[in-house]
Order: structure tokens, then C-alpha cells, then sequence
């Protein structure tokens, strides 16, 4: 039987979970598709958390304990949410021995209305550092103009961090940036380099969507035939731009110092379209030194009929510079799309964080009153 998880790891994609939930843990679920289906690290968002307390009863005897000492409800947000990350983080230690650090690690994220608050940012991230206690954790910043600085502080005080919610090349740029000037704070300020990870999260599928629904308004032939092919594009760019900057000298003084190059994890991997394959963005994005970050569907989907094909980007970089092109020539204003994405990826992280602290207000008003499932409250 072909192992298709083995033959994309093989090809130097790193496969990780983008979920996390108690129910998954108690299960056995995840140490499970670490040790059968390849799952090497795990991403998590605030939709992902309001999700998981909203639909179990795992978290009501913790609930009903918080209720007791009448914590705050960001406060019990936060030790609900971050008992799972540590929980997930000796979970998936195994992979991060194996892996000399590299994988094996879970990301949790800074409140993401913080994310236009750069001290703000960077005191929370130390914050959830101390709060989870393990090494192989990440620290999810966005790449909003004001998590840049955050971004480098947080490195520079030798926390780990994976890099969220990146669209353009141009900000996949500065995120570079941020992270060497991070190591180089960090290398000044005494930390042992080798200890330091990063990822940067460079989203995808979303990408598509928003370019495909501004070409279907355009509406000319040329314009149709290009729906569908500016994410894989997109990020295939944004590998060439990685590669140039890590064969840099600037790189290479860190690297003999021990530090590991930051990652290129592809985010938003789910195919939002049903007319396209739902391994596309899997299949399209490989190569090596990458992290996918895949729903559980996906990573099912792969294990079924995924196709590893070799390195399928190194190879594509002018003719995706070429849909880049077509696509702006069409009259799509790519400014404005990454723009546009980062303010929704930033607002939708801030509608799930609210409904997040209101179904844990709810369940610890419902704990508070002696209710036999807090849970209940919240759904």
C-alpha cells in the first residue's frame, strides 16, 4: 500500500495539523496521526478554539474549577486554551526530539485584537511563553505592519515564534527581515540560537478566493482563465524570495552561530472551491524546507489520492511570475487584495476570539450556578 503522508515528508514538506481540541487529545486522536499518519506539528487560531469549547464537555470540569476561583474570562480563556497547547506540546515532544527541534512543535496565538499593538503583542507572546513552559512551543504573531517589531522583540528575548497571516511577498519580505533582526538581538543578548525556532505563515487558499471573485467580475475570457492559479503562484513566489534571503551572507552568520532557518509554512490549505482538487494546494507547494499546515480532511484526502511529484516549485518561478503578471494586467489590483485579506484574516481571528470569551462567559456563569454541563451554556 503507498504511504502518500511518507512520500510527501520524504519530499521535505514537514505535515502538520491545523486543529487542536481537548476531545482530540483525551482520544488519543493526535498522538495517533503522529505516530501513523506522519503529523509532525500542530497550528492553532482562535476559530479553532472557539470551536472546541463550543462543541464539548471535555473542558466542563476545568470550567467548573475556574468558575470556583472566579478568574476573569480572559483569564480562563487563556488557561482553558493554554492547557491544551502544553498538553499538545508533550504530545508531539517525540517528533520534536527526532527532529533536533525542528518539528514537533505547537503554535499558540497572541489575542488578535492586540494585532495593531506592538508592545502589546510582544508582552502577551512572553506571557503565553512562561504560561505553556515548552520549548517546542510557537508563539503566533501576525504580520500586520505593527507585529513586524513584536515579531523581532519576541525573538530577541529567545521565544520561539510562528509567524501568522502573511499574503504578500512584499510583507513576506519584511517578516524575513524581522526575523534575522530577531536572531541578531537574540545572539546580542546571550540565547543559544540552536534552541530558536520560527515559521512564517504564508496563507493560500484564500488568495484564490478573493482573485478569483474579482476576475469573475472582470469577466473577460482572459481574465476566467486565470481563476485558480494565483494562490499556488503566489506562494511559489514567495519560496524564491525565501531562498534568496537564506543563501544570504547576513543568513549564513547566524546559521554558524546555530540558528535554524525560518521555515515557509503554508497555511489556508483547504480548498475553498469545490471545483478544484482538494489536495491542490498540497500538491502544487512542494518542496523542500516547507511546512503544509492542513485540516484533518485535507491530510485524509492526500493519504487517498495525494500525489507527490517532486519538487514542484523551484522549477515554476517564471511561469508563476507570469500568472502574477496576467492577473494584474487583467485589472486586478493586487495591492489591495492582500490588503483586503489581512484586515479580514485579522478581523475573522477577532469575531471567533469574541465568540470565544462569550461562550466561556456563559459557561462559567453556568458552572458558577452549579449547572451539571457548563458546556450546555455555550452552545
Amino acid at each position: 500500500m503507498t504511504d502518500r503522508l511518507a512520500d510527501l515528508s520524504a519530499a521535505g514538506v514537514a505535515v502538520w495539523l491545523d486543529d487542536l481540541s481537548r476531545v482530540r487529545l483525551q482520544s488519543g486522536s493526535l498522538d495517533k496521526m503522529r505516530r501513523e499518519q506522519h503529523v509532525v506539528g500542530v497550528t492553532t487560531n482562535p476559530t479553532i478554539f472557539a470551536k472546541a469549547l463550543a462543541d464539548a464537555d471535555a473542558y466542563d470540569d476545568q470550567l467548573k474549577d475556574l468558575a470556583a476561583q472566579q478568574v476573569t474570562v480572559e483569564e480562563a480563556v487563556r488557561l482553558l486554551t493554554s492547557y491544551d497547547v502544553r498538553w499538545a506540546c508533550d504530545v508531539m515532544k517525540p517528533a520534536y526530539d527526532a527532529s533536533g527541534g525542528v518539528d514537533g512543535r505547537v503554535s499558540i496565538e497572541v489575542d488578535p485584537r492586540s494585532a495593531h499593538l506592538t508592545d502589546k503583542t510582544a508582552s502577551e507572546a512572553k506571557t503565553l511563553w512562561w504560561l505553556v513552559d515548552r520549548p517546542n512551543l510557537y508563539i503566533k504573531i501576525p504580520a500586520t505592519q505593527a507585529g513586524l517589531p513584536a515579531i523581532t522583540a519576541t525573538l530577541a528575548a529567545g521565544i520561539s515564534v510562528n509567524v501568522t497571516l502573511i499574503f504578500s511577498l512584499e510583507r513576506y519580505r519584511a517578516v524575513m527581515d524581522a526575523f534575522l533582526a530577531g536572531l541578531e538581538q537574540a545572539k546580542a543578548n546571550g540565547h543559544d540560537l540552536t534552541d530558536i525556532g520560527s515559521v512564517a505563515s504564508f496563507f493560500v487558499s484564500r488568495v484564490d478566493t478573493e482573485i478569483d471573485k474579482r476576475l469573475d467580475k472582470i469577466g473577460s475570457d482572459e481574465a476566467k482563465a486565470l481563476r485558480g492559479k494565483a494562490a499556488v503562484a503566489n506562494a511559489q513566489l514567495a519560496y524564491q524570495a525565501y531562498a534568496e534571503v537564506f543563501s544570504s551572507d547576513r543568513w549564513q552568520a547566524l546559521a554558524d552561530a546555530g540558528a535554524k532557518p525560518q521555515r515557509p509554512l503554508w497555511a489556508s490549505t483547504g480548498t475553498k472551491n469545490p471545483d478544484y482538487k482538494d489536495t491542490i494546494y498540497v500538491e502544487e507547494l512542494i518542496a523542500p524546507g516547507t511546512v503544509n499546515t492542513m485540516p484533518e480532511s485535507v491530510i485524509k484526502a492526500f493519504e487517498d489520492h495525494g500525489e507527490t511529484r517532486g519538487d514542484t516549485v523551484t522549477g515554476s518561478y517564471a511561469a508563476a511570475q507570469k500568472v502574477m503578471d496576467d492577473v494584474a494586467a487583467a485589472g486586478v489590483d493586487l495591492t489591495d487584495v492582500f490588503r483586503v485579506l489581512e484586515d479580514e484574516g485579522v478581523e475573522k481571528f477577532e469575531a471567533s476570539w469574541a465568540e470565544l470569551l462569550e461562550d466561556v462567559k456563559k459557561s462559567l456563569s453556568a458552572a458558577a450556578k452549579g449547572s451539571d454541563s457548563p458546556s450546555d451554556a455555550a452552545k
